[in-house]
């Protein structure tokens, strides 16, 4: 019988009693866990690791964590979960919308940092459960993350990526901005939804034929968004 895989979790933080503390917290739940001190090796570990989570300070010497996490989503969609100890709401959305799935204000208490973790964890999970989503001429692969559009290679960053994803695994559902927030990035979202308006047009931009009149996205007025795919009367032009 094969032995499960442990989770690597990265810390990257630089006071120095939370980072060993966390460090050996985890470990003693059973994760693998590798640390930094700084935002500069945070980077450097999150490529050379290739971590399952990270758990990233906010306020980081060398390299402060908005601009690791920034860096970060251009190359990967690993799970994110801030750390800061700024409470304000504007905090809190600045580093959401930069990429990170959920955020944790210090002082927190280790139980519920560890039940985030666990949650962000099964999330990544569940989302590579279905390996290719097809929909007329879009397809996605969910374990290589590639997406194609006409037999043409994609370019969507992860966020996109995952958004994309979550409308077409309910095609033709109504899915709420509450919904697509918590899906995608992973947190419970109270106030301005806008994050989900912005990368549903970056997407028609790259999908749609005409993205003021898109198709395949469609906006429900009042609620969210629903994949339509391609229509019938769609394809029949693009065959003439």
């Amino acid at each position: 019988m094969s032995k499960k895989k442990k989770k690597r979790i990265l810390i990257v933080e630089d006071e120095a009693d939370l980072r060993d503390t966390l460090k050996f917290n985890f470990k003693e739940q059973g994760y693998k866990v590798s640390t930094a001190a700084n935002g500069r090796v945070g980077l450097e570990k999150a490529r050379t690791k290739k971590p399952d989570l990270i758990i990233l300070d906010l306020m980081l010497p060398e390299m402060d964590g908005l601009t690791v996490i920034r860096t970060l989503r251009q190359e990967s969609d690993v799970p994110v979960l801030m750390l800061t100890a700024r409470s304000s709401e504007i905090d809190k959305i600045v580093g959401l919308e930069n990429g990170a799935d959920d955020y944790l204000t210090k002082p927190f208490s280790l139980g519920e940092l560890l039940a985030r973790v666990r949650a962000l964890l099964r999330r990544a999970d569940r989302m590579s459960t279905r390996n290719v989503l097809t929909s007329g001429p879009i397809e996605l692969d969910l374990v290589s993350r590639r997406a194609m559009l006409h037999n043409q290679l994609l370019e969507l960053s992860p966020k996109e990526f995952s958004l994309l994803a979550e409308l077409m695994r309910y095609e033709r559902a109504v899915l709420s901005r509450d919904l697509l927030l918590t899906q995608v990035w992973g947190y419970d979202f109270i106030g301005d939804t806008r994050t989900v308006d912005v990368h549903i047009r970056w997407l028609r931009e790259k999908i749609e034929e005409d993205p003021s009149h898109p198709v395949m996205i469609q906006t429900v007025r009042g609620i969210g968004y629903r994949f339509e795919g391609p229509s019938v009367d769609a394809e029949q032009d693009d065959d003439e």
